[in-house]
């Protein structure tokens, strides 16, 4: 494997997505929802503007799991099956290039464009806490951005399993609208309904473990337990033992999240 024919594919990529305005778009999207967020998210209890750092994360975590997702798996549900559609796979791989090299490449350089436009949506709203909170503040608002962007890097490699495994580009939109819905909004609502079918009376600590398996739930423990008016505002103290309140700990399944799919995708792109 070539480290330089990968970064020459990451690199094609991240370009045509910057020709593309994608970049832009997508930052400009997050800038705004943030900002209004961050303004207007106490309007219910009468307060307008920049309240807590605590306050500020609580509201844009609900942001990030909503939006972030779906704009990872729409950027990447295409990487390969569009190539095969297009009949320009077959001439990729016709050059000095192995299907690894180009499954990474591809990955890599839509990595980067999620991750520059994440970073630069949120960029604002740091600026602004920054001057209200000082450092403290933007520590912690560091902490959350970076969770952020491992959470797109998780549903990006979901993308790109599933570009992989089918061969229609419609159907890989589908499917990827249908992983959207079930980590976003479906799975929660199967364990809520589980232990309220349960009474509560079996299963509760190994449904919080559960919680691990949907990426969108490990980005909520790791921001939840972060800082301390976080938890209550999401009351979740109650629910995730403490066992899993540890960020190294949550991060590391982050991690597996972004390895294990894309470890997939590569052992199932085959000749």
């Amino acid at each position: 494997m070539e480290p330089s024919q990968i970064l020459t594919i990451a690199a094609k990529e991240f370009r045509d997505r910057m020709r593309n305005r994608w970049v832009l778009a997508v930052a400009l999207v997050f800038t705004v929802f943030s900002l209004a967020i961050t303004y207007f998210g106490g309007a219910q209890q009468g307060t307008v503007g920049l309240r807590s750092i605590e306050f500020t994360i609580a509201s844009l975590v609900s942001l990030v799991i909503y939006l972030i997702p779906l704009i990872a798996l729409l950027l990447g549900f295409d990487a390969i099956v569009g190539e095969r559609e297009r009949g320009s796979l077959d001439l990729l791989l016709s050059l000095p290039l192995t299907r690894l090299e180009l499954l990474l490449g591809k990955y890599l350089g839509l990595a980067g464009a999620l991750t520059v436009s994440t970073l630069a949506g949120f960029a604002l709203v740091a600026v602004l806490l920054y001057r209200q909170f000082g450092w403290g503040g933007l520590f912690h608002y560091g902490g959350f951005m970076a969770s952020a962007v491992l959470l797109g890097l998780a549903f990006l490699s979901l993308a790109l399993l599933l570009s992989v495994l089918v061969r229609e580009r419609t159907r890989a939109s589908g499917l990827a609208i249908a992983a959207w819905f079930f980590f976003v909004l479906v799975f929660d609502l199967l364990l809520l309904g589980a232990l309220v079918a349960t009474g509560g009376s079996h299963g509760g600590e190994a449904m919080a473990y559960l919680l691990l398996l949907n990426p969108a739930d490990v980005f909520r423990i790791l921001n939840v337990f972060s800082l301390e008016d976080v938890r209550t505002l999401y009351g979740l103290t109650s629910i995730v033992p403490p066992a899993l309140a540890k960020p190294w700990l949550m991060g590391a399944v982050m991690g597996g999240w972004i390895v294990v799919p894309l470890a997939l995708a590569g052992w199932r792109f085959k000749p």
